[in-house]
């Protein structure tokens, strides 16, 4: 029984026909009242009726047969056909001169500009260095497209023309900053991207982003090499590390404390390279007239240490 508080009724029936498996005739009747006061018996009532029928059957679906070799799992990230061609420096020169002419943040320009950075990882160290020579120009709102797009390459000699335009100052600071923390999302870093930009960490001029970025790339490296440890760009990098915390991470200033502090983050981000410094490290976090943000930041340092090492380290037998 319908409320009499009830507004809206409603009512749909559908009879359908199928034949050999598929759905050869629908019919369907949908009744709706409204009923605005129902002990008056007012209201408005709607009915549809709607048909649908098959009119033909394809005889053959048309598709392509997948061989099972040609299929593999992969992430959702973006991946983009890669060429068989050669990609020579000429092309890329005039790609960049491409990207200049192209009219601000369109999508002719975001196409150019990925096109350029698939292009890059096409060439060798020394194309690059060409190439630079080529289109280091700035464009009319001085935007540099190769600047911004070689942080984004990825390759062993993006990254060492990177760090050459770098050390020679060449590349303004705001795109220095850019470069270091764009090493954190390198997926494949090799031995020698590490060698090549150990020698930054021991300028005076070397920024927090230059040694949280080295030591970042340094641990995404070691996290699939387990012996990343006797590679020797590795013990370069650990060893130049290792000197600004004098043996004990005894400061001398206020300004000496920042740039312990910021040496100790980085070793806790390299990960398993940095073992060789536990006993540093244990010396540092023990030492009472150390600073106490010393002594904590030296503990926070072991937070990637294999925990038999700094296990070992923190609690000597004996204690």
């Amino acid at each position: 029984c319908q409320s009499e508080q009830q507004v809206l009724s409603s009512k749909l029936e559908c009879i359908q026909s199928i034949k050999d498996g598929v759905l050869a005739e629908a019919k369907c009747s949908e009744s709706d009242r409204v009923t605005l006061f129902p002990h008056k018996g007012s209201g408005t009532e709607t009915q549809t009726q709607s048909s649908l029928q098959l009119l033909q059957v394809e005889t053959e679906t048309l598709h392509k047969k997948l061989d099972p070799e040609d299929l593999y799992v992969t992430s959702i990230l973006y991946e983009r056909e890669e060429s068989e061609r050669e990609v020579t420096g000429r092309e890329v020169t005039e790609l960049v001169w491409k990207l200049c002419l192209a009219h601000g943040a369109s999508s002719e320009t975001a196409e150019l500009f990925m096109t350029l950075v698939f292009e890059l990882r096409h060439l060798s160290l020394e194309a690059l260095r060409a190439l630079w020579q080529r289109s280091s120009f700035k464009c009319r709102d001085n935007w540099q497209p190769l600047i911004d797009a070689l942080p984004s390459c990825a390759t062993e000699a993006c990254v060492v023309l990177m760090k050459e335009l770098v050390a020679s100052g060449e590349v303004e600071e705001d795109k220095v900053e850019y470069f270091f923390w764009s090493l954190s999302f390198i997926p494949k870093p090799t031995s020698g991207m590490i060698e090549s930009l150990a020698p930054l960490l021991k300028s005076p001029r070397a920024s927090q982003s230059c040694f949280l970025g080295v030591t970042t790339l340094l641990h995404r490296f070691c996290s699939a090499h387990s012996s990343c440890g006797g590679e020797p760009a590795v013990q370069g990098v650990m060893r130049t590390l290792g000197k600004f915390l004098g043996g004990n991470c005894t400061v001398q200033d206020s300004e000496h404390l920042s740039e312990v502090q910021l040496v100790l983050k980085a070793i806790g981000n390299a990960g398993l390279a940095a073992a060789s410094l536990a006993p540093v490290l244990s010396l540092c976090a023990s030492l009472k007239s150390n600073p106490m943000e010393i002594r904590l930041a030296a503990v926070q340092a072991f937070r990637r240490i294999p925990c038999s090492v700094r296990v070992s380290e923190l609690l000597p037998a004996g204690n």
